[in-house]
Protein backbone atom coordinates (compact mmCIF):
# COMPACT_ATOMS: atom_id res chain seq x y z
CA UNK A 1 0.00 0.00 0.00
CA UNK A 2 1.43 3.32 -1.21
CA UNK A 3 2.15 5.20 2.24
CA UNK A 4 1.17 9.27 2.24
CA UNK A 5 2.95 11.17 4.31
CA UNK A 6 2.36 14.99 6.17
CA UNK A 7 5.24 16.97 5.28
CA UNK A 8 3.95 20.51 5.74
CA UNK A 9 1.25 21.61 8.54
CA UNK A 10 -0.08 25.67 8.19
CA UNK A 11 -2.89 27.64 9.30
CA UNK A 12 -4.28 30.82 10.56
CA UNK A 13 -6.73 30.33 12.91
CA UNK A 14 -8.76 32.06 16.01
CA UNK A 15 -5.95 30.67 17.95
CA UNK A 16 -2.79 32.06 16.23
CA UNK A 17 -1.18 33.00 12.99
CA UNK A 18 0.57 30.12 12.83
CA UNK A 19 0.57 25.80 14.15
CA UNK A 20 2.81 26.59 16.56
CA UNK A 21 0.62 29.73 18.16
CA UNK A 22 -2.89 28.09 17.95
CA UNK A 23 -1.12 24.82 19.37
CA UNK A 24 0.30 26.26 22.60
CA UNK A 25 -2.97 28.26 22.59
CA UNK A 26 -5.06 24.89 22.11
CA UNK A 27 -2.82 23.67 25.40
CA UNK A 28 -3.50 26.05 27.19
CA UNK A 29 -7.12 25.98 26.69
CA UNK A 30 -7.00 30.08 25.45
CA UNK A 31 -10.16 30.88 24.51
CA UNK A 32 -10.85 33.06 20.67
CA UNK A 33 -14.58 33.03 21.82
CA UNK A 34 -16.01 36.93 22.20
CA UNK A 35 -19.03 38.81 21.97
CA UNK A 36 -19.86 39.42 18.45
CA UNK A 37 -19.65 43.76 17.78
CA UNK A 38 -23.21 44.99 17.12
CA UNK A 39 -22.78 45.18 13.39
CA UNK A 40 -22.09 41.81 12.81
CA UNK A 41 -24.86 40.85 15.30
CA UNK A 42 -27.69 42.10 12.75
CA UNK A 43 -29.55 43.27 15.91
CA UNK A 44 -29.48 39.59 17.59
CA UNK A 45 -29.01 40.09 21.20
CA UNK A 46 -25.64 38.28 23.14
CA UNK A 47 -23.84 36.67 19.49
CA UNK A 48 -20.71 35.29 19.90
CA UNK A 49 -17.90 34.41 17.76
CA UNK A 50 -14.17 33.19 17.41
CA UNK A 51 -12.66 35.81 14.83
CA UNK A 52 -8.94 34.91 13.30
CA UNK A 53 -5.70 35.91 15.74
CA UNK A 54 -4.91 38.11 12.60
CA UNK A 55 -6.60 39.55 9.50
CA UNK A 56 -5.31 37.72 6.90
CA UNK A 57 -4.97 40.56 4.59
CA UNK A 58 -1.81 41.78 6.43
CA UNK A 59 -0.39 38.89 6.11
CA UNK A 60 -0.72 38.97 1.97
CA UNK A 61 0.68 40.93 -0.90
CA UNK A 62 -1.88 43.77 -2.03
CA UNK A 63 -2.72 41.90 -5.39
CA UNK A 64 -5.34 39.50 -2.95
CA UNK A 65 -6.63 42.69 -1.77
CA UNK A 66 -9.76 41.89 -3.11
CA UNK A 67 -10.24 38.17 -2.94
CA UNK A 68 -12.84 36.53 -0.58
CA UNK A 69 -11.96 36.73 2.81
CA UNK A 70 -12.30 32.95 2.84
CA UNK A 71 -9.31 32.73 -0.07
CA UNK A 72 -7.25 34.93 1.46
CA UNK A 73 -7.01 32.72 4.70
CA UNK A 74 -6.71 29.51 1.64
CA UNK A 75 -3.78 31.64 0.96
CA UNK A 76 -1.95 32.05 4.15
CA UNK A 77 -2.29 29.14 5.53
CA UNK A 78 -1.27 27.75 1.97
CA UNK A 79 2.07 29.71 2.08
CA UNK A 80 2.77 28.43 5.78
CA UNK A 81 2.50 24.59 4.70
CA UNK A 82 4.25 24.89 2.04
CA UNK A 83 7.16 26.73 3.69
CA UNK A 84 6.80 24.36 6.62
CA UNK A 85 7.26 21.22 3.84
CA UNK A 86 10.09 23.13 2.22
CA UNK A 87 8.50 23.91 -1.27
CA UNK A 88 9.31 27.16 -2.31
CA UNK A 89 8.67 27.47 -5.83
CA UNK A 90 6.56 25.42 -8.80
CA UNK A 91 7.77 22.21 -8.10
CA UNK A 92 9.24 20.22 -11.64
CA UNK A 93 6.35 17.50 -11.04
CA UNK A 94 3.34 19.93 -11.12
CA UNK A 95 1.41 17.92 -13.02
CA UNK A 96 1.53 15.33 -10.26
CA UNK A 97 0.78 17.97 -7.52
CA UNK A 98 -2.84 18.95 -6.89
CA UNK A 99 -5.07 20.78 -4.64
CA UNK A 100 -8.16 19.86 -2.52
CA UNK A 101 -10.24 22.32 -0.55
CA UNK A 102 -13.06 22.08 1.76
CA UNK A 103 -15.38 25.00 2.15
CA UNK A 104 -18.73 25.70 3.60
CA UNK A 105 -20.03 28.47 2.98
CA UNK A 106 -17.93 29.68 0.13
CA UNK A 107 -17.44 33.60 -0.95
CA UNK A 108 -19.70 34.58 2.11
CA UNK A 109 -18.18 37.42 2.60
CA UNK A 110 -18.50 38.56 -1.18
CA UNK A 111 -22.15 37.66 -1.65
CA UNK A 112 -23.14 39.64 1.74
CA UNK A 113 -20.98 42.72 0.52
CA UNK A 114 -22.95 42.30 -2.75
CA UNK A 115 -26.18 42.05 -1.11
CA UNK A 116 -25.77 45.24 1.19
CA UNK A 117 -24.12 47.35 -1.74
CA UNK A 118 -27.75 46.72 -3.79
CA UNK A 119 -29.64 47.17 -0.95
CA UNK A 120 -28.37 50.59 -0.09
CA UNK A 121 -27.35 51.71 -3.60
CA UNK A 122 -31.51 50.52 -4.12
CA UNK A 123 -32.88 52.31 -1.07
CA UNK A 124 -30.41 54.76 0.39
CA UNK A 125 -31.78 58.18 -1.35
CA UNK A 126 -32.00 60.28 -4.19
CA UNK A 127 -30.81 58.83 -7.20
CA UNK A 128 -29.41 55.65 -5.61
CA UNK A 129 -31.31 53.59 -8.37
CA UNK A 130 -28.80 54.16 -10.78
CA UNK A 131 -26.20 52.64 -8.67
CA UNK A 132 -28.41 49.78 -7.70
CA UNK A 133 -26.81 46.69 -10.47
CA UNK A 134 -22.84 48.69 -9.96
CA UNK A 135 -20.44 45.61 -8.63
CA UNK A 136 -17.24 44.70 -9.27
CA UNK A 137 -17.28 42.68 -12.30
CA UNK A 138 -15.13 39.75 -10.97
CA UNK A 139 -18.30 39.49 -8.06
CA UNK A 140 -19.23 35.70 -9.71
CA UNK A 141 -15.79 34.31 -9.72
CA UNK A 142 -14.31 35.49 -6.00
CA UNK A 143 -17.48 34.30 -4.54
CA UNK A 144 -17.32 30.65 -6.58
CA UNK A 145 -16.63 27.81 -4.34
CA UNK A 146 -13.91 27.27 -6.02
CA UNK A 147 -12.34 30.18 -5.86
CA UNK A 148 -9.61 29.28 -3.08
CA UNK A 149 -8.41 26.00 -4.97
CA UNK A 150 -7.79 28.41 -8.15
CA UNK A 151 -6.09 30.88 -6.18
CA UNK A 152 -3.31 28.68 -4.53
CA UNK A 153 -3.30 26.42 -7.51
CA UNK A 154 -1.99 29.63 -9.36
CA UNK A 155 -0.07 30.71 -7.08
CA UNK A 156 2.28 27.87 -7.07
CA UNK A 157 1.76 26.38 -10.83
CA UNK A 158 -0.19 23.20 -9.21
CA UNK A 159 -1.76 21.90 -12.56
CA UNK A 160 -2.72 18.13 -11.20
CA UNK A 161 -6.22 17.77 -10.01
CA UNK A 162 -8.07 20.64 -8.14
CA UNK A 163 -11.27 19.72 -6.31
CA UNK A 164 -13.56 21.70 -3.87
CA UNK A 165 -15.46 19.94 -1.42
CA UNK A 166 -19.09 21.61 0.00
CA UNK A 167 -19.69 19.36 3.07
CA UNK A 168 -21.12 21.39 5.78
CA UNK A 169 -18.68 20.61 8.95
CA UNK A 170 -17.23 17.18 7.02
CA UNK A 171 -16.24 19.52 3.87
CA UNK A 172 -11.96 19.95 4.61
CA UNK A 173 -11.64 15.83 6.29
CA UNK A 174 -13.33 14.69 2.92
CA UNK A 175 -10.68 16.95 0.87
CA UNK A 176 -8.01 15.35 3.04
CA UNK A 177 -9.10 11.90 2.68
CA UNK A 178 -10.14 12.26 -1.26
CA UNK A 179 -6.38 13.96 -1.51
CA UNK A 180 -4.80 10.58 0.19
CA UNK A 181 -7.06 8.13 -2.33
CA UNK A 182 -5.69 9.73 -4.86
CA UNK A 183 -1.97 9.89 -3.80
CA UNK A 184 -2.41 6.42 -3.12
CA UNK A 185 -4.29 5.44 -6.12
CA UNK A 186 -1.05 6.84 -8.43
CA UNK A 187 -3.45 9.98 -9.37
CA UNK A 188 -1.10 12.34 -7.74
CA UNK A 189 2.09 12.24 -6.14
CA UNK A 190 1.49 15.20 -3.78
CA UNK A 191 -1.39 17.68 -2.65
CA UNK A 192 -1.79 20.89 -1.08
CA UNK A 193 -5.11 20.47 1.56
CA UNK A 194 -6.83 23.41 2.55
CA UNK A 195 -9.67 23.87 4.66
CA UNK A 196 -10.90 27.24 4.83
CA UNK A 197 -13.93 29.17 6.14
CA UNK A 198 -15.13 32.93 6.48
CA UNK A 199 -18.61 33.25 7.21
CA UNK A 200 -19.13 35.64 10.48
CA UNK A 201 -21.28 38.10 8.45
CA UNK A 202 -24.75 39.49 9.16
CA UNK A 203 -26.44 37.11 6.91
CA UNK A 204 -24.87 34.32 8.69
CA UNK A 205 -25.29 34.87 11.95
CA UNK A 206 -29.40 35.59 11.28
CA UNK A 207 -29.59 32.00 9.43
CA UNK A 208 -27.10 29.60 11.85
CA UNK A 209 -29.07 31.42 15.01
CA UNK A 210 -32.80 30.60 13.19
CA UNK A 211 -31.31 26.93 14.17
CA UNK A 212 -31.46 27.26 17.51
CA UNK A 213 -27.50 25.67 17.73
CA UNK A 214 -25.52 28.88 18.97
CA UNK A 215 -24.14 28.56 22.56
CA UNK A 216 -25.82 31.23 24.89
CA UNK A 217 -22.96 33.70 26.13
CA UNK A 218 -22.00 32.50 29.76
CA UNK A 219 -22.91 34.97 32.29
CA UNK A 220 -18.81 35.16 34.15
CA UNK A 221 -17.37 35.02 31.10
CA UNK A 222 -18.19 34.99 27.58
CA UNK A 223 -15.01 33.20 26.49
CA UNK A 224 -16.03 30.10 28.32
CA UNK A 225 -19.64 29.96 26.60
CA UNK A 226 -18.38 27.06 24.63
CA UNK A 227 -18.92 23.68 26.51
CA UNK A 228 -18.71 20.23 24.63
CA UNK A 229 -19.60 17.21 26.72
CA UNK A 230 -20.43 19.60 29.43
CA UNK A 231 -24.26 19.07 31.31
CA UNK A 232 -24.55 22.89 31.36
CA UNK A 233 -23.52 23.55 27.21
CA UNK A 234 -26.03 25.93 25.10
CA UNK A 235 -24.53 24.69 21.68
CA UNK A 236 -21.18 26.16 19.39
CA UNK A 237 -19.72 29.47 18.32
CA UNK A 238 -18.74 30.26 14.92
CA UNK A 239 -15.12 30.81 13.95
CA UNK A 240 -13.22 31.43 10.82
CA UNK A 241 -9.58 30.68 9.70
CA UNK A 242 -7.65 27.88 7.86
CA UNK A 243 -5.54 25.28 7.49
CA UNK A 244 -3.52 23.31 5.44
CA UNK A 245 -1.67 20.39 4.95
CA UNK A 246 1.12 19.23 2.43
CA UNK A 247 0.37 15.93 1.61
CA UNK A 248 2.77 13.43 -0.62
CA UNK A 249 3.66 9.81 -1.37
CA UNK A 250 6.30 8.25 0.61
CA UNK A 251 8.40 8.28 -2.53
CA UNK A 252 8.33 11.62 -3.30
CA UNK A 253 9.12 12.82 0.28
CA UNK A 254 11.73 10.28 0.27
CA UNK A 255 13.49 11.21 -2.92
CA UNK A 256 13.53 14.92 -2.04
CA UNK A 257 14.55 14.37 1.63
CA UNK A 258 11.44 15.76 3.18
CA UNK A 259 10.89 15.23 6.82
CA UNK A 260 7.13 14.34 7.57
CA UNK A 261 5.16 15.15 10.09
CA UNK A 262 3.12 11.96 10.48
CA UNK A 263 1.58 9.16 7.91
CA UNK A 264 -2.09 9.91 6.68
CA UNK A 265 -2.95 5.83 7.16
CA UNK A 266 -6.80 6.06 7.33
CA UNK A 267 -10.05 7.63 6.21
CA UNK A 268 -13.44 6.47 6.10
CA UNK A 269 -16.71 8.29 4.98
CA UNK A 270 -19.90 7.37 4.91
CA UNK A 271 -23.70 8.87 4.52
CA UNK A 272 -26.39 8.60 7.36
CA UNK A 273 -29.36 8.64 4.88
CA UNK A 274 -31.55 9.97 8.19
CA UNK A 275 -32.08 13.20 9.21
CA UNK A 276 -30.94 16.68 7.54
CA UNK A 277 -29.95 17.73 10.75
CA UNK A 278 -29.68 15.08 13.67
CA UNK A 279 -26.89 12.31 13.81
CA UNK A 280 -26.74 9.22 13.32
CA UNK A 281 -24.77 6.43 15.75
CA UNK A 282 -24.65 3.96 12.85
CA UNK A 283 -23.35 6.51 10.21
CA UNK A 284 -20.63 8.06 12.53
CA UNK A 285 -19.40 4.44 13.73
CA UNK A 286 -19.24 3.08 10.07
CA UNK A 287 -16.76 6.26 9.15
CA UNK A 288 -15.13 5.24 12.11
CA UNK A 289 -14.67 1.68 11.26
CA UNK A 290 -13.64 2.38 7.86
CA UNK A 291 -10.28 4.31 9.01
CA UNK A 292 -9.33 1.93 11.03
CA UNK A 293 -9.98 -0.84 8.44
CA UNK A 294 -7.61 1.15 6.11
CA UNK A 295 -5.17 1.81 8.52
CA UNK A 296 -5.06 -1.39 9.46
CA UNK A 297 -5.34 -0.67 13.28
CA UNK A 298 -7.10 -1.89 15.67
CA UNK A 299 -9.27 0.34 18.00
CA UNK A 300 -6.62 0.43 20.96
CA UNK A 301 -3.97 1.35 19.01
CA UNK A 302 -5.67 4.56 18.60
CA UNK A 303 -4.40 6.61 21.88
CA UNK A 304 -6.28 10.59 20.72
CA UNK A 305 -9.19 11.39 19.56
CA UNK A 306 -9.97 14.92 18.54
CA UNK A 307 -14.04 15.03 19.17
CA UNK A 308 -16.35 16.45 16.75
CA UNK A 309 -17.76 17.96 19.97
CA UNK A 310 -19.77 20.47 19.03
CA UNK A 311 -21.49 21.33 22.16
CA UNK A 312 -24.73 20.77 21.20
CA UNK A 313 -26.75 18.40 22.93
CA UNK A 314 -27.59 15.33 20.23
CA UNK A 315 -24.12 15.31 18.78
CA UNK A 316 -22.25 15.47 22.12
CA UNK A 317 -24.44 12.27 23.42
CA UNK A 318 -24.06 10.62 19.99
CA UNK A 319 -20.92 10.94 19.39
CA UNK A 320 -20.11 9.41 22.66
CA UNK A 321 -22.21 6.18 21.89
CA UNK A 322 -20.82 6.03 18.34
CA UNK A 323 -16.96 6.01 19.91
CA UNK A 324 -17.87 3.55 22.40
CA UNK A 325 -19.38 1.50 19.48
CA UNK A 326 -16.48 1.35 18.13
CA UNK A 327 -13.87 1.16 20.56
CA UNK A 328 -15.73 -1.58 22.75
CA UNK A 329 -13.63 -1.83 25.99
CA UNK A 330 -10.77 0.69 24.51
CA UNK A 331 -12.81 3.55 25.25
CA UNK A 332 -11.94 3.37 28.81
CA UNK A 333 -7.88 4.32 27.92
CA UNK A 334 -9.01 6.36 24.93
CA UNK A 335 -8.47 10.61 25.11
CA UNK A 336 -10.66 12.37 23.80
CA UNK A 337 -11.48 15.98 23.67
CA UNK A 338 -12.94 18.69 21.36
CA UNK A 339 -11.10 21.70 20.92
CA UNK A 340 -13.75 23.74 19.13
CA UNK A 341 -14.22 25.01 23.72
CA UNK A 342 -11.31 27.14 22.51
CA UNK A 343 -11.19 27.58 18.76
CA UNK A 344 -14.85 27.56 17.97
CA UNK A 345 -16.19 25.60 14.73
CA UNK A 346 -14.89 26.54 11.68
CA UNK A 347 -17.59 24.75 9.50
CA UNK A 348 -15.63 23.72 6.23
CA UNK A 349 -12.17 24.30 7.94
CA UNK A 350 -12.72 22.40 11.16
CA UNK A 351 -11.34 18.69 9.57
CA UNK A 352 -8.46 19.95 8.81
CA UNK A 353 -7.71 22.21 11.20
CA UNK A 354 -8.37 19.73 14.02
CA UNK A 355 -6.78 16.52 12.26
CA UNK A 356 -3.50 19.60 12.01
CA UNK A 357 -4.07 20.11 16.26
CA UNK A 358 -4.52 15.86 16.36
CA UNK A 359 -0.93 15.74 14.66
CA UNK A 360 0.82 18.19 16.58
CA UNK A 361 -0.53 16.34 19.77
CA UNK A 362 1.31 12.97 18.56
CA UNK A 363 4.06 15.18 17.71
CA UNK A 364 4.61 16.75 20.79
CA UNK A 365 3.06 14.11 23.60
CA UNK A 366 0.82 16.81 24.71
CA UNK A 367 -2.92 16.54 25.00
CA UNK A 368 -5.11 19.77 24.45
CA UNK A 369 -7.72 19.80 26.80
CA UNK A 370 -11.70 20.13 26.01
CA UNK A 371 -11.67 23.91 28.27
CA UNK A 372 -14.70 24.51 30.07
CA UNK A 373 -15.69 20.94 31.42
CA UNK A 374 -16.45 21.51 34.40
CA UNK A 375 -19.69 19.63 34.81
CA UNK A 376 -19.14 16.37 32.79
CA UNK A 377 -22.91 15.13 31.49
CA UNK A 378 -23.62 12.05 33.29
CA UNK A 379 -24.56 10.38 29.40
CA UNK A 380 -21.05 11.35 28.11
CA UNK A 381 -18.61 8.94 29.70
CA UNK A 382 -15.22 9.03 27.95
CA UNK A 383 -12.12 10.43 29.49
CA UNK A 384 -12.77 14.16 27.74
CA UNK A 385 -9.24 15.40 29.08
CA UNK A 386 -11.17 17.93 31.15
CA UNK A 387 -9.77 21.94 31.80
CA UNK A 388 -6.17 20.97 31.76
CA UNK A 389 -3.85 19.61 28.89
CA UNK A 390 -1.66 16.19 29.30
CA UNK A 391 2.05 16.36 28.75
CA UNK A 392 4.30 13.87 28.52
CA UNK A 393 2.32 11.06 27.02
CA UNK A 394 2.75 8.33 24.36
CA UNK A 395 0.93 9.08 21.25
CA UNK A 396 1.91 6.62 18.04
CA UNK A 397 -1.97 7.04 16.24
CA UNK A 398 -4.87 9.82 16.09
CA UNK A 399 -7.90 10.15 15.20
CA UNK A 400 -9.79 13.32 13.96
CA UNK A 401 -14.07 13.40 13.46
CA UNK A 402 -16.10 15.91 11.73
CA UNK A 403 -19.96 14.94 11.09
CA UNK A 404 -21.67 16.63 9.07
CA UNK A 405 -25.61 18.48 8.65
CA UNK A 406 -27.01 16.17 5.94
CA UNK A 407 -25.83 13.18 7.69
CA UNK A 408 -22.46 12.92 6.00
CA UNK A 409 -19.23 11.59 8.62
CA UNK A 410 -15.29 11.58 7.89
CA UNK A 411 -13.33 9.72 9.92
CA UNK A 412 -9.56 10.67 9.53
CA UNK A 413 -6.54 8.65 11.27
CA UNK A 414 -2.46 9.85 11.43
CA UNK A 415 0.16 7.82 12.60
CA UNK A 416 3.84 7.73 13.34
CA UNK A 417 5.67 6.71 10.14
CA UNK A 418 6.64 3.06 10.20
CA UNK A 419 9.66 1.76 8.37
Amino acid sequence: MNQVFMTGIGMLSPLGKDRQASFAAALSAHSAIRRAPEALSAGLPNVLMAPAAVEPESLLDSQDAGLDRATQFSLVAAQEAMADAGIDETPSDADRFGVFVGIGFGGAHTLDAMFARYYTALFGGEHSRKRATVVHPLSVPRMMANASMAAVSMRYGLRGMGNTYSVACASSAIAAGEALRAIRHGYLDAALVIGTEAMLTPGSMVAWNALRVMARPNADDPAASCRPFDRDRSGFVLGEGAAALVLESRSRAERRGAVAHAELAGYGCTSDAHHLTAPSVEGQAAAMRQALGEARLAPDQIQYLNAHGTATDAGDVIETQSIVGVFGAASRQLAVSSTKAVHGHLIGAGGTLELALAVMAMESGSIPPTAHLEHPDPRCTLDYVPLQARHGCRIDAVMSNSFAFGGSNASLIARRMTG
